[in-house]
């Protein structure tokens, strides 16, 4: 079961507007019952303010009064009404770090040589010709260019690398287990 967003600022809030027992609410934010004890007896966060869950559209007054009248109900988080969609993975990098892209390329190269230009193009938010020019030696900074790690860089995460890697390892696998 997921907890809500604020579990102390909700917790607070249940405990001075609700008859809930402290372990179902302990239960419903995710925390101990002596957490919800001492929020109670404002000993570990005297002032705090509390969070409406019903406001926030995590709890419905419904299922509130279900629990009150049941002692041993448990609290249902209520599901999102949207879902917030992810930003887009590309965002913009300031020219001083562009010149640091073929590095990031050269490295990738260097220790995964296997890796398709299109991968490697879509990792690090570049374009396949430039891959191309990299691998076969002729980029006009060829000269200039040391191969460093692309997550040092901050043009991925070590996540998205890892995903990479872990994809060009079970296509390999794959080719092998084929021949």
């Amino acid at each position: 079961m997921s907890t809500p967003i604020m579990p102390q600022g909700t917790a607070v809030w249940l405990i001075e507007n609700t008859a809930l027992t402290f372990e179902q609410i302990a239960k419903f934010c995710g925390m101990h019952v002596l957490e919800v004890q001492a929020l109670a007896d404002d000993q570990v966060s005297a002032g705090m303010i509390g969070e409406d869950p019903i406001q926030l559209g995590q709890l419905t007054r419904e299922e509130i009064e279900r629990c009150t009248k049941d002692p041993t109900a448990t609290l249902t988080l209520t599901p999102p009404k949207f879902v917030v969609k992810q930003k887009s993975k590309r965002k913009y990098t300031p020219f001083i770090k562009r010149q640091e892209r073929p590095d990031a390329i050269a490295w990738l190269l260097k220790y995964y040589p296997s890796m398709p230009d299109s991968e490697i193009a879509s990792l690090l938010s570049t374009t396949k010709n430039t891959v191309i020019s990299i691998r076969n030696k002729t980029h006009a900074r060829m000269s200039e260019l040391r191969p460093r790690d692309p997550v040092l860089l901050g043009f991925c995460s070590q996540v998205e690398l890892d995903r990479a890697i872990a994809a060009l390892k079970q296509d390999a696998e794959n080719s092998k287990e084929k021949n």
